[in-house]
């Protein structure tokens, strides 16, 4: 976090937080039933953590679900499955479980506490899984990785790297993620995936609803501290995107200055429409172009990366209508470059 200096006018900046905890998200997703269940148990998909083992005897012979059910737990038929469908459950003679596994008396039961899959090997890919659920995915994509795939690369995209984990995660070919929004290349944070056809519905019929916050470092000072920039825009044959007085589609970005410096400043950006490139393409019509970025007439690079982050995603669950709230800090890398 920065420090209050002579060259800084700091504005409160204590919202972005590093990316919020599922911990912090549960207690309301848990209550409508659209968190992970069990997740105190499968694991937060967050930060590592050493994995616990609770193993319980069997005394009498049963099927497996009702033996997890009985169990001073409390768990519910759903949270149960799930444990078992995050492969969280074993039977030490079994290479693998199922519901309705018939357990002998000397079984012995164990239920594995805290990560699952390690989230290194999704790391090394650019991406993190902040929140995971049956019908939403949320993720923290780095800056270079692709949204999903194009003519140039269909590999190294977030949503194929996404696809492989979840169908190692469930150990299921007929898992996979539904796009729902993109992110430029170039941008950093939050994006939000659906697991089936109807959630990736539901959240695009309500996209308008969504509250998406971004963090910019920008060139200059913009001369108002905040206001809202309202532009039609049209891309070309280049595929760039222009601002025209008629025509286009229209895009509206209200921002604000959080923090400015003598060559650069801080801005949070939030969109009211979603247009390609939008923030980019106003901020540079602005006279400010977002630092790093040359496509839109940016002079400065001192990250070696687009100076823009995507850093709050706010909306209604697809299924349950639970409020749901994810954030992500501004990377180090960016916040040092404001001078």
């Amino acid at each position: 976090m920065l420090k209050r200096t002579d060259q800084l006018d700091i504005i409160d900046y204590s919202l972005y937080s590093p990316i919020t905890p599922l911990s912090q998200t549960r207690s309301t997703a848990d209550r409508s039933g659209a968190g992970l269940a069990a997740s105190s148990i499968v694991g937060d998909h967050i930060s590592a953590m050493a994995t616990r083992e609770r193993r319980f005897n069997v005394s009498s012979r049963c099927e497996l679900l009702p033996f997890l059910l009985s169990l001073p737990l409390g768990l519910s038929r759903k949270q149960a499955k799930d444990l078992m469908r995050f492969r969280a459950v074993a039977v030490a003679r079994l290479n693998a479980v199922r519901h309705d596994t018939q357990l002998q008396p000397g079984d012995v039961v164990t239920i594995a506490a805290g990560k699952q899959v390690p989230s290194p090997s999704l790391d090394r890919h650019g991406l993190k899984i902040v929140y995971l659920d049956d019908d939403i995915v949320i993720v923290d994509k780095s800056a270079g990785l692709l949204s999903m795939g194009s003519e140039g690369e269909k590999e190294r995209t977030a949503h194929r790297i996404l696809n492989e984990h979840l169908k190692s995660l469930t150990s299921s070919d007929s898992q996979q993620a539904f796009i729902v929004h993109r992110l430029d290349r170039e941008t950093s944070g939050l994006m939000m995936f659906a697991r089936s056809r109807t959630s990736q519905a539901a959240l695009q019929e309500n996209w308008k609803t969504v509250t998406k916050k971004y963090l910019a470092v920008v060139e200059g000072l913009p001369a108002k501290a905040e206001g809202t920039l309202r532009d039609n825009l049209v891309e070309s044959k280049s595929l760039r995107m222009h601002r025209v007085d008629r025509g286009g589609a229209v895009a509206i970005t209200h921002y604000r200055v959080l923090r400015k410096g003598r060559a650069n400043s801080l801005l949070e950006l939030t969109l009211e429409t979603g247009r390609k490139n939008q923030i980019r393409v106003q901020m540079a019509g602005l006279g400010h172009p977002v630092v790093g970025d040359r496509k839109y007439g940016a002079t400065t690079d001192p990250a070696r990366r687009l100076a823009l982050h995507s850093c709050e995603l706010k909306f209604h669950h697809p299924v349950s209508g639970a409020p749901m709230e994810f954030r992500s800090a501004m990377p180090t890398r960016l916040i040092e470059i404001l001078t």
